[in-house]
């Protein structure tokens, strides 16, 4: 039962962050479509990425690693867990607050610690510009993270996740608006695109915040402004969130060092940025949904001593997770450009945008079941409240990063960025596992996992195989407009097919698995 709980869970999680993918998807292909990959589009993306970076460095990558473990053991001990996530949500309320106003005020040294590239030309002005608008999404999007940990650790998942949603439909609805209202058609005017896209980044922060505030309030943690105070447990909690404060800001550095990289080549962030959403796709519903659900999961039955229900409850997420992810690497390195041609080549992007954005996606793939896995990997240590360990590894990552993407742009261009992420994601999964290993039974792979990852390869091997000779034969359709959207609906279908047949005649999976779950 406890296994059926955990995967409906993920199941959840994996859905709603589908559809916001999705929605994700429909807003990207606006914005290619009448901004491409010119300076007005760069300029807006990078402005984005800033809040977003500094989000999952508080939010995700930091205070949340750290709270969630100890909310979840104080709900499940009955130990105050109400008025530490009071204290918790006011402390995020004054600091964010106070950082908002001095991002403010230093956006032009943000933009160009984002992206020295930019400046001196009208790319730097524009997203100094945006940035500043945008910026406010910090405060609101990590109070939002705060009580969707809040939510998760007593089993709610659907408002978390389903949050995102209206980030992406504000986007969609801010490129109509302004497309519909301007003196002069929007492709003539990005710059007032732009700003109306940037608008709608604090407004959606606010309609998420709005949300899941409510959510949590219905299941009895109406978290409330006041008078914050400093208690014995956020000291605790303090002390645990530093090291994983840092760990968060090594990730983030190795964005920037990818977006630094990016900035001297045009049209490579607009590359870089379509290419993360098609593989953010895959990661986002099986990695964070996992990560999401198995992070709570864990820090209850370690509180409980449950070292058994614990394996399995890991097993089974590493499991899933590569059951999904796998197949999609494949594909993303296999129908990379059927993908982005489709999707994306209309309008502003052209098919050289479809080349470039086509050859970042395959390299990302190559990263991806690494992206996962450590989604996997590192609630086992922030379940027993160690974040120091995958600060050190974040440490080695953000050398190995810097080194692959900054040395080796000189001679392969603007994709030494996505090799150097997706090389490091590797070398972070083996220094997570590495580290694990002295965690005892709760961190070993057991055998039916260990006799199913050689099945799931199997199959994915095999369905990239079938893709790449249909894609082949029908080549000359994506070439038709009227054709390219069934030709591709085909391919897609196809490798579905293929993939979960192979996998339940070789025992890779076993379909009720899923469909229990998803009855649950």
């Amino acid at each position: 039962m406890k296994q059926v709980r955990l995967m409906s869970g993920f199941f959840t999680v994996g859905l709603w962050t589908l559809l916001s993918r999705v929605a994700g998807f429909v807003r990207d292909i606006f914005i290619a479509a009448y901004l491409g990959t010119g300076p007005v589009a760069e300029a807006f993306l990078v402005a984005f990425s800033l809040p977003n970076l500094f989000r999952r460095f508080f939010a995700e990558g930091a205070f949340n690693m750290a709270f969630v473990p100890m909310f979840a053991k104080k709900l499940e001990a009955d130990d105050g867990a109400h008025q530490f996530a009071q204290d918790a949500y006011l402390a995020m309320w004054v600091i964010l607050s106070g950082f908002t106003v001095i991002g403010i005020i230093a956006m032009p040294a943000l933009v160009a610690a984002m992206a020295s590239g930019f400046i001196g030309d009208e790319r730097f002005d524009l997203a100094v510009y945006y940035g500043r608008i945008a910026f406010p999404y910090i405060l609101f999007i990590s109070l939002t993270a705060l009580l969707s940990g809040v939510l998760n650790a007593t089993g709610r998942f659907t408002a978390a996740a389903a949050a995102p949603v209206i980030l992406n439909a504000g986007f969609v609805a801010a490129i109509l608006i302004a497309a519909a209202t301007g003196a002069v058609p929007a492709m003539d005017d990005p710059e007032r695109m732009g700003q109306w896209l940037a608008y709608s980044v604090p407004l959606a922060g606010i309609g998420q915040l709005i949300m899941v505030w409510w959510a949590a309030k219905r299941a009895g943690f109406a978290l409330r402004i006041g008078r914050p105070r400093m208690t014995p447990a956020l000291k605790r909690l303090a002390i645990i969130a530093a090291p994983a404060a840092l760990a968060g800001g090594v990730v983030q550095i190795n964005l920037l060092v990818g977006r630094q990289v990016a900035s001297y080549f045009d049209g490579a962030v607009a590359w870089l940025n379509y290419a993360d959403r098609l593989y953010q796709l895959p990661l986002g519903v099986v990695g964070i949904a996992i990560g999401v659900v198995l992070l709570p999961d864990l820090s209850r039955r370690l509180r409980a001593n449950d070292l058994a229900g614990g394996k399995d409850a890991f097993n089974r997420a590493c499991e899933v997770s590569l059951a999904l992810t796998i197949p999609a690497a494949v594909a993303l390195m296999v129908i990379a450009l059927p993908l982005v041609s489709v999707l994306f080549e209309r309008g502003a992007f052209d098919a050289s945008d479809s080349a470039a954005t086509a050859f970042a996606v395959a390299v990302y793939g190559l990263g991806l079941p690494a992206f996962v896995m450590q989604k996997t990997l590192q609630p086992l240590f922030f379940a027993r409240e160690d974040t120091k360990r995958p600060f050190y590894y974040a440490l080695v990552a953000l050398v190995m990063n810097a080194l692959l993407a900054v040395g080796l742009s000189p001679f392969i261009g603007f994709i030494a960025a996505a090799y150097g992420t997706s090389i490091t994601a590797w070398a972070m999964v083996w220094l997570l596992w590495r580290g694990s290993r002295n965690m005892g039974e709760a961190a070993d792979f057991d055998t039916r996992f260990k006799t199913r990852l050689p099945r799931i390869i199997g199959a994915s091997i095999a369905m990239g195989l079938i893709l790449t000779a249909l894609a082949y034969v029908m080549a000359p359709l994506f070439a038709i407009p009227t054709w390219r959207y069934l030709a591709l609906l085909v391919l897609i279908a196809a490798g579905i097919v293929s993939y979960f047949g192979i996998g339940q005649l070789i025992g890779a999976f076993r379909f009720g698995e899923f469909r229990r779950a998803m009855k649950r």
